[in-house]
């Protein structure tokens, strides 16, 4: 990501449908996988409003390579502890201290999300929860992918390859923003073939009037509920659940570090 798009979450993130939205069901999951006190690391924090929201109720720390969103990070949130780096190395020992780490649409800012990922892995303590958000569906490749500087988009396979063989046990993989899919398809179809995005900064974000914010923001984080009884309904009966979603725009997925 540019600093335009950093711009962008600043200025929006804490009212656009999207991103309050995606942070509240982000904050149903994490309720039944950790305790109030723990330790939330958010690894590719951007400019902060996601860890934010959870802190006090978590002890928080984000870090992330790029200055630009640490500084907005700072600057709006200064309760919360942010890292200027990249993880697991820039954190040493502290990465082994997380309850959970956030992947909150990242792992597709990553040209080796693979051995990103592998790296995260080992470096977590076992027991530790890993929840992850992706965009999905490469039919949706538009030039908001691109002013992101996203590598790809998702299918429900290639993101459950980041784990394969690894000592993750999945509690949680489905599609999500289903509701709102067909209209974001209609959307990222239009601006391919416009060749431009339709909101700031070359994105397509773009702050819609409020009523029509606030119905978006309740058909996306409806989805929350679902989510959160497939969930858990997993961790109560141990055994492998079917994705409460089958189509959508993002993937999402909660994993726990099991022992070697």
């Amino acid at each position: 990501m540019q600093d335009a798009q950093f711009d962008v979450h600043a200025e929006l993130e804490e009212r656009h449908w999207w991103f309050t939205a995606r942070r509240r069901i982000v904050q149903r999951l994490l309720t039944p996988l950790v305790s109030p006190g723990a330790l939330v690391l958010d690894v590719g924090c951007g400019t902060g409003a996601n860890l934010a929201a959870l802190v006090p109720r978590y002890r928080g720390l984000g870090i992330d390579p790029a200055p630009a969103a640490i500084r907005w990070a700072r600057r709006r949130f200064p309760n919360v502890e942010f890292v200027e780096g990249e993880a697991p190395g820039a954190l040493g020992p502290r990465f082994q201290e997380a309850d959970a780490v956030l992947l909150l649409d990242v792992l597709e800012h990553v040209a080796d999300d693979h051995g990103f990922f592998h790296r995260l892995i080992a470096a977590a303590r076992q027991g530790a929860v890993f929840l992850i958000t992706v965009p999905a569906d490469p039919a949706l490749w538009s030039p908001h992918d691109v002013a992101f500087g996203h590598y790809r988009r998702y299918t429900l396979d290639s993101l459950q390859d980041l784990w394969r063989g690894k000592t993750v046990d999945p509690w949680l993989v489905s599609h999500y923003c289903a509701r709102l899919y067909p209209i974001i398809r209609v959307v990222r179809r239009a601006t391919a073939l416009l060749g431009r995005s339709v909101g700031q900064g070359g994105t397509d974000f773009r702050l819609p009037p409020r009523w029509i914010n606030w119905a978006l923001q309740s058909l996306f984080q409806g989805e929350g509920q679902r989510l959160e009884t497939a969930l858990r309904h997993r961790l109560a009966q141990q055994r492998p659940v079917s994705p409460p979603y089958r189509k959508g725009s993002s993937l999402i997925a909660v994993l726990r570090k099991s022992p070697t």
